[in-house]
C-alpha cells in the first residue's frame, strides 16, 4: 500500500503547487474580463461578483495520480428579491442530495419580467430561477471574454471553454514550454454558484446518470465545500504531526478506481456513482469524529485503512450515510455552522440507491480490501491504466 501510494497516487508538491499558482492566475484573469464585459449590474442582469473559489481535492490534500483537473467556483450577482426555498422530502428532485429552489417572491414586480422570462422557469406555479438557462447563459458570457483573455495570456498559454449539456464549462490551459517548469495540460471546471451568505452557494445538480431524467431546472444543489475545508483544517490540529488520514482517502480512492478498471457494464458506472470521492470523504471525516485522533498516527496507516473499509461496508450495507453538515446536531462546537445548514433536514448520501446495488458494492469494495495486492499488481500495468473518471 505505501508503494502503490508512493508511485501512483502521490502527488509532486512541486508540481501542484505550480499547477494551483498557474490556475488561480488564468482563472483571475477570465473572472476580471467576464466582470467587465457583463451587463451592468441591475434588476435585469445577471453578472459576476469579480471573485472566485477554489475547491476540491487539489485544494484539499487528496487529489490523487495528476495536478490536471480542478474546479473552480464563480459566484454571481442576482437581482433582488429571490428567495432560497429548500425541497420538502417528498418534493420533486433526486434522492441522496438537498434540493433547493431559488423562487421569486409574491407580488415580484413588472420591472423584473424581462429577467423572469430570461432566465426563469414555472415549478409548483411560481417562478424559479432556472440552473439549465444560469450555465447557458455563463458559458456564453465566457466565451465571449475568452478573446481578450486569450490575447494577454498568450506568452503564457493556449487556453479554450468546451462544456457538454447540462455541465459547468471546462476551461483548458496548455502552458507554454517557456513558462513554466511543469508543462502538464490542465482542465478547469468553472462552476456558476448562487452565493447564499456565510460561504455557502447553490450550484447547478449534475445530471444523475446518462439513462436518469434530469432534475428539474428549477432546483440547486448545495455546495458546502468551505465548511469541509475548515473542518479537514481543524482536524488537521487535533490530528498527530504525522497523521495519516488524508493518506487513507487516497490508497482508498486509488483502489476505487483500480477495482473499476475490473468491472462490467452496468455496474462499473454504478461502483463509481456509490462510492464516489465524496461518499468516501464523507466516511472518513464520519469516522474521525468518533476519535481518537492519536490513532491516525502513520504507523497506524492499515489499521485506519481498514477501519474506515468495514465502516464504509457497514454503511452501505445498513444503506444509510448521512451528509455530514445538514442537520447535523453532533459536529464540534469549534465547526461553527452556518444556521441554514442547522436547520435543514438530514440527506442520505445513499437514498439514491437500491439496496441490491449497495449490497453488491459492499461485498466488492470488502472483496478489494482482501485483494488489494493482487489487483494492485494486476490493474497498475500500463495495459489498464488510463485516466480515471472525475467523480
Amino acid at each position: 500500500l505505501e508503494s502503490f501510494h508512493a508511485r501512483q497516487l502521490r502527488l509532486s508538491p512541486h508540481v501542484l503547487g505550480h499547477s494551483k499558482a498557474h490556475v488561480g492566475r488564468v482563472v483571475a484573469e477570465l473572472v476580471r474580463a467576464a466582470k467587465a464585459q457583463g451587463l451592468q449590474p441591475g434588476p435585469l442582469a445577471l453578472s459576476l461578483r469579480g471573485d472566485f473559489v477554489r475547491i476540491g481535492s487539489a485544494y484539499e490534500q487528496h487529489k490523487v495520480r495528476s495536478p490536471d483537473c480542478f474546479d473552480i467556483l464563480v459566484p454571481l450577482r442576482l437581482p433582488p428579491h429571490l428567495e432560497p426555498q429548500p425541497r420538502c422530502a417528498d418534493g420533486p428532485g433526486p434522492h441522496g442530495a438537498f434540493v433547493c429552489g431559488l423562487r421569486a417572491r409574491a407580488g415580484w414586480p413588472r420591472r423584473y419580467r424581462p429577467f423572469a422570462e430570461g432566465f426563469c422557469v414555472e415549478l409548483q406555479g411560481r417562478s424559479h430561477l432556472s440552473s439549465g438557462l444560469v450555465l447557458r447563459w455563463f458559458q456564453g458570457h465566457l466565451q465571449r471574454c475568452l478573446g481578450a483573455v486569450r490575447y494577454r495570456l498568450q506568452e503564457r498559454c493556449r487556453i479554450s471553454l468546451s462544456a457538454c449539456p447540462g455541465h459547468p464549462p471546462t476551461l483548458h490551459i496548455l502552458p507554454c514550454s517557456d513558462y513554466v517548469c511543469c508543462h502538464i495540460s490542465m482542465a478547469v471546471r468553472l462552476i456558476p454558484a448562487i452565493p447564499l451568505g456565510d460561504a455557502l452557494y447553490l450550484t447547478a445538480l449534475p445530471p444523475e446518470g446518462p439513462q436518469a431524467a434530469p432534475a428539474p431546472e428549477g432546483l440547486w444543489g448545495l455546495n458546502t465545500s468551505r465548511q469541509e475545508q475548515r473542518l479537514l483544517s481543524w482536524l488537521k490540529e487535533q490530528a498527530p504531526a504525522s497523521s495519516c488520514h488524508l493518506k487513507c482517502l487516497q490508497i482508498l480512492k486509488g483502489l476505487r478506481d483500480l477495482r473499476g478498471q475490473g468491472l462490467e457494464e452496468p455496474f462499473s458506472s454504478q461502483w463509481g456513482r456509490v462510492l464516489s470521492s465524496y461518499v468516501l470523504k464523507t466516511a472518513l471525516f464520519s469516522l474521525l469524529l468518533q476519535g481518537p485522533s492519536e490513532a491516525w498516527d502513520e504507523r497506524f496507516l492499515v489499521e485506519r485503512l481498514e477501519d474506515l473499509v468495514l465502516y464504509l461496508r457497514d454503511c452501505l450495507r445498513k444503506q444509510v450515510l448521512m451528509h455530514l453538515f445538514l442537520g447535523n446536531a453532533s459536529l464540534p462546537e469549534a465547526v461553527v455552522l452556518p444556521r441554514f445548514l442547522k436547520e435543514a433536514a438530514p440527506v442520505n448520501l445513499l437514498a439514491a440507491f437500491d439496496g441490491p446495488t449497495l449490497d453488491l458494492v459492499a461485498f466488492q469494495l470488502i472483496n478489494t480490501w482482501f485483494q488489494a495486492p493482487h489487483i494492485i499488481r494486476m490493474y497498475s500495468s500500463p495495459r489498464y491504466l488510463r485516466p480515471a473518471p472525475t467523480l
